[in-house]
């Protein structure tokens, strides 16, 4: 995949395709919009999972033919981390 808004994470195993993610949405504004393919089947739980704790929203979720899943995201606000009251600028 050579879209510069996808993130290609096929083959990548749990943790690793949330924390492609997470550094991806991490680089953009709020309300920007990115792509991950992922073929690993936990990231159908992990990914929906992250975007509830994380503040953004995940728009879409499809299966394509090859077996990979696509998630569509949409980056929300950087919020406070519940302990440190740091941002994810911070880290």
């Amino acid at each position: 995949m050579s879209d510069p808004d996808t993130i290609d994470a096929r083959g990548l195993l749990c943790p690793l395709p949330v924390l492609r993610l997470r550094k991806a949405l991490l680089a953009l504004p709020e309300g920007a919009v990115l792509r991950m393919v992922a073929t690993d089947r936990m990231a159908a739980v992990d990914v929906p999972h992250f975007c509830r704790q994380s503040g953004h929203v995940m728009m879409d979720r499809r299966d394509l033919d090859d077996g990979a899943i696509e998630f569509t995201v949409k980056r929300g606000p950087s919020v406070p981390l519940a302990e440190g009251g740091l941002t994810p600028g911070d880290i």
